[in-house]
């Protein structure tokens, strides 16, 4: 079977995928993406350079479709070029978020393509608007409903789409879901799971030493913004690390902006610690940046109370892997969580942007080891239960397989 792969952040969502079919020698597995340092055993790559410069004489909403439409340029070259040398796919698979895939199918008439649908903008109901200290700049709905334009023209191909999650295909109209499958994620079992070790050594992150007497709260982001809750949980330390002597606190995550708005000058990370310096003992508090895979599975071993926070968006891989990692958690009560976490039985669910609610949680979960025991044990068999890579691997094959006849 002759798979290519299409995402300009290669591989996104398809490291494990793309690693288990090119394991078979009997597949030929192509990757086709923005050019980047990432080489996968027996993946063949093919890069193309993109010009990110936006232009000032089209409307401010049309910017990422007038960008989508360049990628599909450049895919669409790109795949011109393979089908000159002989390569013809028997599956495309990627993903939609940024049009590549809107002129594949003129190359390869008849090729399936599978697509990843990620999430359906919407000016209300959703992450626009959650937050009233963030609120939508004026005259920003046109923009919302336009970032929708490569959504539309992906689902007019007419092809076969997936999403992973509930939550990401309600955010989809109706009429599309015959269209778009569900077909969810996992993570690996065996190397994201409990370390009854990891509370009897001292584990070292960022210059802080967090030794086995110390308990350890723990958040992890992509990037240290509101969409994640960052502005949650900094005012959720003050009360944390008063009423427990003994909390050290690890917020992994970087200085960008991965979604909504940055500031002026300055990032979030900064502009929360200059707002809330000397309510907290800074101390017992780490900002690592972003950590290596290794040292983030540590940190979620050793957690003693892991804190996920969210607007209604797309959930991260770290909740999934925190789950499998036994944590003790405590979430935003939306639906982008309620689906991985039920209160008061694989996690603790707090009201969204509630600063006291969270440091009560974390501090009840500190405090009641029994309750902390079982929801930790709870987490990791529901991961077991429903995030198996295995069974993820297994039903995308079949999918793959439904898609060949």
């Amino acid at each position: 079977m002759r798979v290519l792969f299409v995402h300009q952040n290669v591989p996104g969502q398809y490291l494990h995928i793309a690693q288990h079919l090119a394991a078979n020698p009997a597949n030929e597995v192509l990757f086709l993406g923005e050019m980047n340092q990432v080489e996968l055993p027996n993946v063949r790559r093919v890069s193309y350079m993109f010009d990110r410069a936006k232009r000032t004489d089209i409307h401010s909403a049309a910017h990422d479709y007038e960008h989508a439409l360049h990628r599909a340029d450049k895919v669409a070259a790109m795949a011109r070029n393979l089908k000159a040398l002989g390569f013809c796919p028997d599956i495309i698979i990627g993903h939609h978020g940024w049009g590549e895939l809107l002129h594949i199918s003129d190359i390869w008439p008849g090729v399936p393509i599978l697509g990843y649908f990620e999430f359906y903008y919407r000016t209300v109901g959703a992450d626009v608007n959650f937050d009233p200290e963030f609120p939508m700049q004026p005259n920003f709905e046109p923009r919302v409903r336009a970032m929708n334009a490569i959504n539309l023209a992906a689902l007019a191909l007419e092809q076969h789409g997936q999403t992973p999650t509930q939550f990401q295909l309600a955010t989809y109209p109706a009429w599309t879901h015959q269209q778009i499958k569900l077909l969810p994620e996992g993570v690996h079992l065996d190397i994201c799971r409990p370390d009854p070790q990891a509370r009897r050594h001292v584990l070292e992150v960022g210059g802080m030493h967090i030794a086995p007497s110390d308990k350890l709260v723990t958040y992890v982001a992509r990037n240290l913004e509101p969409y994640r809750g960052f502005h949650t949980i900094m005012r959720a330390l003050p009360r944390i690390l008063s009423e427990r002597p003994d909390v050290k606190v690890v917020l992994v995550g970087g200085d960008d902006v991965s979604y909504g708005a940055p500031l002026a000058g300055e990032t979030w990370r900064a502009h929360f610690v200059r707002l809330l310096a000397g309510q907290y003992d800074a101390s017992r508090v780490c900002m690592p940046g972003q950590v290596p895979y290794a040292t983030h599975l540590q940190l979620l071993q050793r957690s003693d109370a892991h804190v996920y926070l969210t607007y209604p968006f797309v959930a991260s891989w770290s909740l999934r892997e925190a789950m499998a990692c036994g944590c003790a958690i405590v979430g935003t009560d939306i639906d982008t969580v309620r689906e991985f976490v039920t209160d008061h039985r694989t996690g603790r669910l707090v009201p969204a942007l509630d600063t006291q609610a969270t440091a009560e949680a974390v501090l009840e979960l500190l405090e009641d080891k029994a309750q902390a025991k079982r929801l930790s044990h709870a987490a990791r068999r529901h991961a077991e239960q429903t995030l198996d890579m295995q069974r993820h691997i297994r039903a995308f094959d079949a999918r793959i397989a439904e898609l060949l006849g």
